[in-house]
């Protein structure tokens, strides 16, 4: 009840917007998308991550060393040569089942330029290209179209003539008028970008279009991945994470709202990841692990982010809610308990025994004038 509770409250301010850090989504304003047409369909994780999913459709064969089985069907155009494709995908040995990328876990979408992808990636390309935003598909990948002869002994880890399967999702894409790959673009337009794309979803997740919202936050995120990360520093970094960080923000309170607390986790730590000190990060990985029931976690969350903000009433609160909530489990256990081993049974009085006290007293009495006598004797 108690955490039911968490929850509506967080519903409630958001939409009140009282300037605590339960409601202050770090939402800012930007102007609109400046690209031709888009398309988009919110990335969902797979189920199952024990291997490469069984599907039972139809294989398409898209080229003569690429095959395509369809697992859920998308919606609207395909992506034309050049688009700039968001991916998720995993990755697997089709011999051993060795998965050696999984983007999904990484909670990372990938950029695929499609016509300048890397050789390795030509087989997926040819795949994306047959997609539809939202599709999701299994992919065999010859040797020839992937790694090659020799494969890859770095990161990923792909042998000599590998042939490989991929689970792919193709979360959107944009079709640029002048076909520019986000590679060729200068620091501040990509950052630019991702920017343009987090004002969207600010506006989106503000309609409570959440879908729509996560799917401009993922994208912002794919322009900022980590190849491009790694080559920041100073200035540059700094307003690349002040972009970044609020995606993975308000990802997780779209994530929370929709019940998938795990998730949300997951986002959370990736901003802790970059600013330990991060009070909304902390707030909502906190309200996520309560929901799952991980309450000292949780607790450890709010106090850290309470020593950062003392004065926040929206802390306190959840600090407080968690002390109820395990007051009123220590209750229902105790409760558990007495009904199992019921009251304590109350002490029998014992009988008195009559015919012994008497025997006892005789035998005394007869002790004793007995001890008597013999001393008068004497």
């Amino acid at each position: 009840m108690e955490l039911e509770t968490m929850r509506k409250d967080q519903e409630r301010e958001i939409q009140e917007g009282d300037g605590s850090t339960s409601d202050s989504l770090g939402l800012d304003e930007g102007d609109d998308i400046t690209t031709e047409s888009a398309a988009f369909v919110h990335s969902e994780p797979p189920q199952d991550d024990s291997g490469p999913p069984k599907v039972d459709s139809e294989h398409e064969v898209l080229h003569e060393k690429v095959k395509k089985q369809i697992i859920k069907e998308g919606h609207g155009q395909k992506p034309t040569k050049f688009s700039t494709c968001f991916i998720h995908y995993r990755a697997w040995v089709e011999k051993t089942l060795h998965k050696f990328e999984d983007t999904w876990q990484e909670q990372r979408p990938t950029e695929l330029v499609l016509g300048k992808e890397k050789k390795q990636m030509t087989g997926l390309g040819i795949g994306v290209a047959s997609m539809r935003s939202g599709e999701r598909a299994l992919l065999r990948v010859d040797w020839e179209l992937g790694y090659g002869e020799d494969g890859n002994f770095s990161f990923p880890n792909v042998p000599p003539k590998a042939d490989l399967l991929y689970e792919v999702e193709l979360i959107g894409f944009d079709e640029v008028k002048e076909g520019k790959a986000r590679s060729d673009m200068t620091v501040e337009e990509r950052i630019g970008a991702a920017d343009r794309r987090k004002a969207e979803g600010n506006n989106l997740f503000k309609e409570d279009k959440l879908e729509e919202a996560m799917q401009q936050y993922e994208m912002a995120i794919a322009y900022m991945g980590d190849d491009f990360m790694f080559q920041l520093f100073g200035k540059f970094r700094d307003m690349a994470l002040a972009v970044k960080n609020p995606c993975h923000l308000n990802m997780a309170a779209c994530f929370i709202k929709q019940k998938r607390y795990e998730e949300a986790i997951g986002q959370c730590t990736i901003v802790l990841t970059e600013e330990e000190n991060n009070v909304k990060a902390l707030f909502r990985r906190g309200k996520a692990r309560a929901e799952l029931g991980q309450t000292d976690a949780a607790r450890e969350d709010f106090e850290k982010a309470k020593k950062i903000a003392p004065q926040d009433k929206a802390i306190t609160r959840e600090l407080r809610l968690i002390s109820q909530h395990e007051k009123a489990v220590y209750q229902k256990q105790k409760e558990l308990y007495k009904g199992i081993f019921g009251p304590r049974p109350e002490p029998k009085p014992k009988r008195l025994r009559w015919p012994l006290l008497v025997w006892q007293w005789l035998v005394s009495v007869f002790f004793y004038l007995f001890r008597f006598l013999k001393r008068k004797a004497e």
